[in-house]
């Protein structure tokens, strides 16, 4: 059995092991202890997707204002567990920890692009980056 729940407390090593096992370490500063330890004490919400036996599968890491719009920094799901709906349940929680007429906004690993119209997600189309 899968449980989630918002945490405030995720360790950077366990953050960094979850990123190796679901392919994200590719596209993380995982060698930045540092800068990875910001990255998850300054996401102010996190959910988690733990099995029973208290291992990190899954993690949705967000930046939220709670009520206008949500930037999901990170979702992350272990490879062996994948195809579950584990990303959808992590979503589904974001989504309600946040106003109901909240956007959320994320960008997509290249692998994953094609997840995201299945959970409700549409294309924007006037997104930048600098």
């Amino acid at each position: 059995m899968i449980h989630y729940r918002r945490e405030t407390e995720l360790s950077a090593q366990e953050f960094v092991d979850l990123l190796a096992r679901s392919t994200l370490a590719q596209r993380r500063p995982v060698g930045d202890r540092a800068r990875i330890a910001q990255m998850v004490e300054f996401g102010n919400l996190t959910v988690t997707a733990r099995d029973d036996g208290g291992l990190l599968v899954g993690v949705a890491r967000c930046v939220t204002d709670f009520s206008f719009c949500c930037y999901v920094s990170d979702l992350a799901v272990d490879v062996a567990f994948q195809r579950q709906g584990i990303g959808r349940r992590l979503l589904e929680h974001v989504k309600s920890s946040i106003h109901e007429k909240a956007s959320m906004f994320l960008q997509a690993a290249p692998d994953a692009a094609e997840y995201y119209p299945h959970v409700g997600f549409t294309k924007a189309e006037r997104m930048w980056r600098l």
